[in-house]
C-alpha cells in the first residue's frame, strides 16, 4: 500500500492509501437531496494478509479535508475475503456537492472518466 501523498485518496487505514480503484455507483432520492455512493473494491490491498487488520471505516481524503463512512463490509469467497463494499451516505445537497468535488479529484488523480446512465462522458 502506498503512503498518503495524493491530492485525493481513499484509505481504510489512516495514512495508507488504498491502491485498488473501486467501482462506484451513485443513487439519489427522487427529490435529489439524499443519496448514497456505493464503493466496491475487488481484491483490495486492505484485505491482503500483510495488512489485514481491523477496518473501522473508509476515509475519503482530499485538499478540503475528510469524508468518513463506517459502513464497510467484506465479501467472502470460500471463506476468504476478496472484496470490500463501502457505502457513503449524504443527507443534504451541500453534502452531495462536497462528495462530488472529492469524486472529481479522485477520478482525475486516478485517470478515470465519468459517465452517467446514458453513457455520456
Amino acid at each position: 500500500m502506498a503512503k498518503s501523498n495524493s491530492v485525493a485518496a481513499i484509505q481504510f487505514f489512516r495514512g495508507v492509501d488504498e491502491t485498488v480503484v473501486p467501482e462506484i455507483r451513485l443513487t439519489r432520492s427522487v427529490d435529489g437531496r439524499t443519496g448514497q455512493a456505493i464503493f466496491v473494491f475487488e481484491q483490495p490491498e486492505a484485505l491482503s494478509p500483510e495488512t489485514m487488520g481491523d477496518i473501522i471505516g473508509m476515509f475519503l481524503i482530499d485538499e478540503e479535508g475528510e469524508l468518513v463512512t463506517r459502513e464497510v463490509k467484506a465479501r467472502f469467497v470460500n471463506g476468504t475475503p476478496n472484496a470490500l463494499e463501502a457505502t457513503y451516505t449524504w443527507k443534504t445537497e451541500k453534502d452531495f456537492e462536497r462528495f462530488m468535488r472529492f469524486a472529481k479529484r479522485y477520478a482525475e488523480n486516478n485517470g478515470l472518466g465519468y459517465s452517467d446512465r446514458s453513457g455520456e462522458k
